[in-house]
């Protein structure tokens, strides 16, 4: 089969013919026939983001992706070979134990004990076929009018699905998501539409983006351009949310100040609850009294539970979550170099999809 393989982070990517994997016990080979591609899969690749922790030697990068089952290992009950499926990069290791290790397979290992199960399951999806434990392959049957690229730009939705699931968003509730002009905080505002949300503002720095934001959702997205003044945006966004949110979801990627965060916290109602899903560089002051006065509920989520990804393919099988917002910008997998360019600027309602077959 021909693979991607990374030599190190920093080192060289190099299109390679090597031997198709045979299963494993407990893990499946997925013939693959769309992946999507991280927006910061260049940055990844030239070793520019040190916080990841690749595996040991030269792997297969990746992420989510889109595929059929090819061949089934021992331990593996229910997937079955001929079967559509998604796999996720997320992967936790199975053992009943209080801290289970995680790793995002072809990606990175999270803290030291997980690197056990990156030498494990090195490999990610950019390759003809892929071995992946069977614990991060979900059936993708009963979606006909999805095919594998739309399917694949589908899983843009996953990360912060979890962050939604997380912090209970109920029908109705008022929700605010910050960073709502980015990849991941624009398909949380589409979800939070298929959930029932009764109202959601839009947060962001720029105005035009959050108006197509806001046009998805028919008179229920409510966009408020954030200035950068902690007290006026959390004055904003609380008008805008008719008085204070029941949520709020911080989705701001690499934020240089807390900012926007603590507008977003400050904006809740008694009770509410602030989920963390984005990332900062700097530390977050959180105002002591403030929370303790206002019962308020600060939560951080990495990536989703385990059966997000049959939840998630649920809503749209029943309609709730329509898959068109999303576009996919399909490469062949030959031009990877190529997609990643383009990856790392696409805009927040596009997709870079790889397409493994012709």
């Amino acid at each position: 089969m021909k693979a991607w393989q990374l030599e190190r982070l920093g080192g060289a990517l190099s299109l390679n013919d090597i031997p198709i994997p045979e299963p494993r016990a407990g893990g499946v080979v997925v013939k693959m026939t769309a992946s999507s591609l991280m927006s910061y899969m260049k940055d990844y690749v030239e070793g520019k983001l040190p916080i990841y922790d690749p595996p040991g030697s030269s792997f297969i990068p990746g992420g989510n992706g889109v595929g059929v089952i090819h061949a089934v290992g021992r331990d593996v009950w229910h997937l079955k070979p001929g079967q559509r499926v998604v796999l996720s990069s997320h992967f936790t290791a199975q053992e009943n134990v209080p801290d289970p290790a995680q790793i995002l397979i072809g990606i990175t290992a999270i803290g030291a004990a997980a690197k056990q199960v990156q030498a494990d399951w090195p490999d990610g999806t950019l390759a003809e076929y892929a071995s992946y434990p069977a614990a991060a392959v979900t059936p993708a049957d009963g979606l006909p009018q999805l095919d594998d690229a739309r399917l694949a730009a589908s899983m843009r939705y996953i990360v912060p699905y979890g962050g939604l699931l997380r912090g209970r968003l109920a029908a109705g509730e008022t929700l605010v998501v910050s960073g709502a002009t980015g990849a991941y905080g624009t398909a949380a505002v589409i979800l939070a539409l298929a959930m029932s949300a009764g109202r959601i503002v839009a947060v962001g720095r720029n105005a035009k983006a959050l108006e197509a934001v806001a046009a998805i959702g028919q008179g229920r997205v409510v966009p408020v351009t954030a200035s950068g003044d902690a007290e006026a945006d959390a004055g904003n966004i609380r008008a805008a949310a008719s008085g204070g949110a029941h949520m709020a979801f911080d989705m701001v990627g690499n934020a240089s100040d807390p900012n926007m965060t603590l507008a977003a916290l400050r904006s809740l109602r008694h009770g509410g609850r602030l989920v963390l899903m984005g990332s900062m560089t700097v530390p977050l002051p959180i105002p002591y009294l403030e929370v303790m006065l206002n019962n308020w509920e600060i939560m951080g989520q990495f990536m989703y539970p385990r059966d997000a990804c049959a939840r998630l393919l649920d809503l749209a099988r029943s309609g709730q979550l329509g898959m068109n917002a999303i576009r996919p910008l399909s490469y062949p997998l030959s031009a990877l170099p190529a997609a990643m360019e383009a990856a790392a600027t696409a805009g927040n309602f596009e997709c870079i999809t790889m397409q493994h077959e012709g």
